[in-house]
């Protein structure tokens, strides 16, 4: 292993500078044709077999070295539509047409820029020491992950048919910790997820005649509020779950109330029995402030998106975080619980029906971090995912995340 991690130090400036490259170039779900453009000559150049397009604006690298065994690596590709605030030199000034048609700014608020540069710099020294390992490996590149569809378009695009199928599917996401910091959880690693659409009906009318009129912007109003309660009172205390409305949308003038209102609704849940008590409960709510405004019709409670949550075989889990601590040290991995984000990473893994694993590892300067932990500001000064002001660490994050993948894959390669 020591062997071909010598190369790292002389990929890490050309892994930068694509790294920076992808920052300030992103691209929505299923508009990745500059990324993997870049990716598909990148893998080409490697030596690997490449093949794009798949689900849409995937790639697929396959790199054959011998007879043993088969292991896909995965790192997702979409950025956000946010308008990045990090002030940095190589900062997104990018914009693009959304799947509504709306224009707006792109970000890679969530570090799937780093995820490719990651899994390319891997790509990179396992191609360049195929004479210490045998076997294959499967380098995924996915569309869409913050869609919800990336993961689902490839494996309906024949993923699993058209490439050597995997004994073990590895993956990882950056996050706001300490940088040099890999971080692995057995079992449930992320939670599922449901995104909703509330389609709400009033009666429109004038604004200074309400009593003509149902009104559903009050009515959506007592939706949120109502929603409050789902966690609070529907729950047991111990049960992880979000609820999140995160659009509301209704009339255009101040003095017209509109015929309608539609809430955007995002849940997240750690087990099946809650996810079903969560939606049915909703639906529940949902209904009895329709029928408490004298709505004209029913409300229409529309499914945007569903992601169960995403589950790491247990032994596959202690196998690469074994790998971790004897490649990055004993200190430098560390346990973590389940959270409360989600990923379509797991659906990789049902449908091949292989263990996966699924790790963090942190994005920020460990200096900034203790720091702001220390003083109990976690939430005020680190920048979550997401955020316009989360951008990770170039040194030593990128480094990390390749030692990260090729450690965890050479768990499973049967050395020369």
């Amino acid at each position: 292993m020591s062997v071909l991690f010598d190369r790292l130090d002389g990929l890490l400036p050309d892994l930068e500078s694509v790294y920076r490259d992808l920052h300030a170039h992103p691209e929505l779900a299923f508009q990745e044709k500059r990324t993997a453009a870049v990716v598909a000559g990148l893998l080409t150049e490697q030596g690997w077999d490449v093949t794009s397009g798949v689900g849409r604006t995937g790639v697929v690298g396959v790199l054959r070295n011998g007879a043993g065994p088969v292991v896909m690596l995965r790192a997702d590709m979409d950025a956000l539509p946010v308008e990045e605030r990090t002030g940095l030199p190589y900062a997104s000034t990018e914009t693009a047409i959304d799947e509504s048609g709306e224009k707006v700014p792109v970000m890679h608020a969530c570090g799937h820029d780093m995820h490719v540069a990651a899994l390319l710099g891997a790509c990179a020294l396992l191609a360049g020491a195929r004479d210490t390992w045998h076997g294959t490996v499967v380098a995924v590149f996915q569309p869409g992950e913050e869609s919800g569809f990336g993961a689902r378009a490839m494996v309906q695009d024949g993923l699993f048919e058209r490439f050597p199928k995997p004994e073990v599917i590895l993956g990882q996401h950056v996050g706001p910790g300490p940088a040099g910091l890999v971080a692995t959880c057995p079992g449930t690693v992320m939670g599922g997820t449901d995104s909703l659409r509330i389609r709400l009906f009033g009666r429109g009318g004038h604004g200074s005649k309400p009593e003509s009129a149902v009104d559903p912007v009050v009515m959506a109003a007592s939706v949120v509020t109502r929603l409050q309660t789902v966690v609070s009172r529907t729950v047991a205390a111990s049960e992880p779950v979000v609820v999140t409305v995160g659009s509301i949308r209704a009339g255009t003038t101040a003095a017209t109330i509109p015929d309608e209102a539609e809430l955007a609704v995002n849940i997240r849940t750690s087990s099946a029995a809650t996810r079903d008590l969560v939606l049915a409960t909703v639906e529940r709510l949902v209904k009895a402030e329709v029928l408490a405004a004298g709505a004209p019709r029913d409300a229409e409670i529309t499914s945007v998106c569903s992601l169960p949550n995403t589950v790491n075989d247990p032994a596959a889990t202690e196998r690469v975080a074994d790998a971790h601590r004897a490649h990055l040290g004993e200190g430098a991995v560390i346990p973590v619980g389940p959270n409360s984000a989600s990923e379509d990473f797991g659906l990789l893994a049902s449908a091949a029906q292989v263990p996966a694993v699924f790790w963090f590892f942190g994005g920020l300067d460990a200096e900034e971090y203790t720091k702001a932990f220390l003083a109990g500001r976690i939430a005020e000064d680190i920048p979550q995912n997401h955020s316009s002001h989360f951008a990770p660490v170039v040194r030593p994050t990128l480094a990390t995340g390749v030692r990260a993948l090729v450690s965890a894959a050479l768990a499973w390669m049967e050395p020369r």
